[in-house]
């Protein structure tokens, strides 16, 4: 039996054993949860009301990656997402929820739900094989291939992620190859490099004479930067090891602003490193690159005539170019790569690294490190539009890109195509660049630039880099996925017009003159879509929760229908459906509204009622214009074969104390009184809580009959912490299906210290796929040595219907 810790101290000292007692266990709910916590909950509340707004299916598990809160209230909760247990790459998404927590939305990059097998026909041998061959350089080692579920395309497809390491043909690249399989046809579908490049030569150093923050160590300074998350530059001598020297100076004066010094290459890379975190944090709110206000380390001087710069995940790594004469630390070279480490830590994994999404990926590295250009405002590298217009790549001035006219490279496209997936991404970025451009500059003649429209596409007047960086900061934080594209027949939602569309509705509002800009220039750019109509007289938006439910004939089941005023003023609003199966009725209470107010809408069936689903239309009827939602009605007959319905599990709220579920000694108890109410009762379940490395279990084997529609896995989770951080998962509960000789059938969802909440939430998962089973319902919760983190568990069932 755990005790509270006054009673554990108590006993301690007794015993001789304990004089002083400095840290705490099952500490108290916070007061007052984190706005993130809270948001989080209710976008998990909506996630399990109807998991079809995700394309949920049977055997999936959420984790929240991330929440971010709008100053109204708004918020946008991103997810990541396994099936039966596996990685589903694609699969993550984004539920954004009004200031009053009602829905408003999702960003999901699945077509349709998951539906396929998870048994590979192709071996992880052949799979490791095939990365090998597929390497192009000196291969040094391949990693053990992971089966997951590629969903890039916006369908599922089994296959084998394998990393193959080693160096590029250059033997200096370092390079991280995933090599994507197909796990049924053995098929090499796709393959992106974990390390990102951009390859040119510079002929000069480039930022002139700045200030930079360094730190003094004895009497000794250091290129260390306290301003900014202690980020440091250091001088790798010309090789390709892991050894690298912190630059360090007697005076505080570095360099001389050639490269015959060594330190002046350092300087130009130590004050794009400051400037681009100073953009990021001051335009944008974010702290640094990676969110935490960590700083960026950056290395110079690699290699041996090393033409390259690179991110590799964590890290800035420059080459001295040319006869090692050139260094390419160019200020919009490291904003770009630097800005590659933003969109992936947004971003779930990244915007995909191929095809359109990763022309999106590459675009925004070149927006943001133009940006960046222009933030500094050197006098020695003024901002522009054109992308490493200083390190002169082709020998004779040119830049690497043009982002008025992409297509003035001779590689990238400066108007969108059905092509356009098949280039290279640092050429399918030119869509993206250009819509930028002319969003921010206008199309015509500008001072940076003569930028075309494609076809017959009107002029765009442009509304200024500072709305239009927001604009692009904004999709790419709340609403891009990581299969954004520009076109998306599949998921025409998934794309950039779409979601720079809805940020600028939440920045300036819908119908602004921002937002007709933002369909200007893309339509500017050829890419068209199917935008959402916008009004700016009186106009109102229904939408229900949940979207679909089901009903044994001569049964009912309800939804509420909500309604918010979206421009003008407030209207009433009256409300109806259709196609309802033959003898069922609907009724609406109150039957209308005011918009903004919300009505539950009750569907009621009869014996006679046949079984099947239904597509059921409900109608708004404002005073000049009506909306629509649909409710997916599932009848089920009354004589079907489900013998056996009812909730399944044996002493449900742990009521009965320790009976019928297996568990490790003291998760059961009363703890009331301790400090963990219970959601019910008197009687809970408490995993962990010690604040030292400890494993707690609690298990329960349920049979499942066949024959039934309805399988639902339900407990209440409270999650209290001592950890502060939002960012690191140390201490988990993992939900668990086993069979009957224990081996995991699937991981429903791990939720850890990250979770908290200073209440219970109930949880949801359909058994569905294990009807007519007997398996094992298994929570584990594992935390680390220090810091609490609490997982309790009440009022727990399975009910089948």
């Amino acid at each position: 039996m755990k005790r509270p810790l006054a009673a554990v101290s108590a006993a301690l000292l007794t015993s001789g054993v304990l004089t002083c007692v400095t840290t705490t266990a099952h500490a108290a709910t916070p007061s007052v949860p984190a706005p993130e916590s809270s948001a989080a909950a209710r976008a998990d509340s909506l996630l399990r009301s109807d998991p079809g707004a995700v394309q949920g299916a049977s055997g999936e598990a959420y984790q929240v990656v991330r929440t971010k809160v709008d100053p109204n209230g708004a918020a946008h909760t991103r997810y990541t997402r396994t099936y039966h247990g596996l990685r589903v790459y694609g699969g993550d998404f984004v539920i954004h929820t009004a200031a009053d927590g009602s829905y408003a939305g999702t960003s999901v990059g699945l077509a349709r739900p998951l539906t396929l097998g998870t048994t590979a026909k192709v071996s992880s041998a052949t799979a490791k094989e095939s990365a090998r061959k597929t390497f192009a350089g000196t291969l040094t080692g391949v990693g053990s291939p992971q089966l997951f579920v590629d969903a890039s395309s916006g369908r599922g497809r089994l296959a084998w992620e394998t990393v193959a390491s080693g160096w590029k043909a250059d033997r200096q690249t370092p390079s991280k190859l995933h090599v994507i399989t197909d796990a049924t046809t053995g098929r090499v579908i796709g393959s992106y490099d974990e390390i990102e490049t951009v390859t040119g030569t510079g002929n000069s150093i480039y930022s002139g004479t700045v200030s930079i923050d360094t730190t003094l160590s004895g009497s000794t300074y250091q290129m260390v930067d306290p301003s900014h998350g202690n980020g440091r530059t250091c001088d790798m001598n010309n090789t390709t090891g892991s050894t690298c020297t912190t630059f360090t100076d007697a005076d505080n004066t570095w360099g001389n602003g050639s490269n015959s010094n060594r330190q002046s290459a350092g300087v130009d890379a130590h004050f794009g490193a400051a400037k681009t975190f100073d953009y990021y944090k001051n335009v944008h709110g974010r702290n640094g690159i990676f969110g935490n206000g960590t700083g960026v380390p950056s290395r110079v001087h690699y290699g041996n005539n090393y033409v390259n710069a690179f991110w590799d995940g964590s890290q800035m790594t420059y080459g001295d170019g040319s006869s090692n004469a050139k260094p390419l630390v160019a200020l919009d070279v490291a904003g770009h790569e630097m800005s590659h480490g933003v969109t992936e830590n947004v971003v779930p994994g990244g915007l995909t690294y191929s095809g359109e999404s990763g022309g999106l990926n590459e675009g925004t590295s070149d927006i943001f490190g133009t940006m960046v250009e222009f933030y500094a405002n050197a006098p020695s590298d003024p901002g522009d539009y054109q992308i490493g217009e200083k390190i002169d790549i082709n020998g004779n001035g040119t830049p690497l890109r043009y982002m008025y006219n992409p297509s003035l490279d001779g590689s990238s496209d400066s108007c969108w195509t059905t092509n356009t997936k098949n280039k290279d991404v640092h050429y399918s970025s030119g869509p993206a660049n250009h819509f930028f451009f002319d969003l921010a500059e206008g199309t015509g003649s500008t001072a940076y630039g003569t930028s075309p429209v494609c076809g017959s596409a009107p002029a765009v007047t442009g509304i200024g880099r500072a709305k239009a960086e927001k604009i692009w900061f904004r999709a790419l934080d709340v609403y891009f996925t990581s299969n954004t594209s520009y076109v998306n027949t599949t998921t025409p939602s998934n794309t950039a017009r779409a979601y720079t569309l809805r940020a600028a509705t939440d920045l300036y509002g819908s119908c602004s003159t921002e937002y007709k800009a933002v369909q200007a220039a893309w339509t500017a750019v050829a890419v068209s879509g199917s935008d959402a109509p916008c009004s700016t007289g009186n106009d109102f938006s229904v939408s229900l929760s949940p979207t679909s439910g089901s009903v044994t004939a001569g049964g009912s089941v309800s939804t509420t229908v909500s309604t918010a005023t979206t421009s003008g003023t407030a209207q009433t609003v009256t409300f109806s459906a259709s196609g309802l199966p033959s003898g069922a009725t609907a009724s609406f209470s109150p039957s209308s509204v005011t918009s903004g107010g919300s009505s539950t809408l009750t569907i009621s069936t009869t014996s006679s009622t046949a079984a099947g689903t239904y597509s059921v239309t409900v109608t708004g009827t404002g005073t000049s214009v009506n909306h629509m939602a649909t409710y997916t009605l599932t009848v089920n007959g009354t004589g079907g074969g489900c013998t056996s319905p009812g909730q399944k599990l044996g002493n449900p709220g742990f009521e009965s104390g320790n009976t019928v579920w297996s568990s490790t000694a003291g998760v059961i108890g009363q703890y009331g009184s301790s400090g963990e109410p219970t959601h019910s009762g008197t009687w809970n379940a408490w995993l962990d809580g010690y604040g030292s490395s400890h494993t707690d279990t609690l298990s329960q084997s349920v049979s499942l009959p066949s024959g039934c529609t309805s399988y639902n896995f339900s407990f209440w989770l409270h999650i209290d912490t001592s950890e502060s951080t939002t960012s690191t998962a140390y201490d988990t509960l993992k939900v668990q299906v086993l069979n009957s000789s224990g081996t995991v059938l699937a991981t429903l969802a791990t939720y850890s210290n990250l979770n908290k909440a200073s209440g219970f939430t109930q949880r949801s998962f359909s058994l569905a796929s294990y009807a007519g089973q007997t398996v094992t319902l298994k929570f584990t919760g594992v935390e680390d040595y220090s810091l609490q983190t609490s997982f309790v568990i009440d009022d727990t069932a399975v009910n089948v219907s």
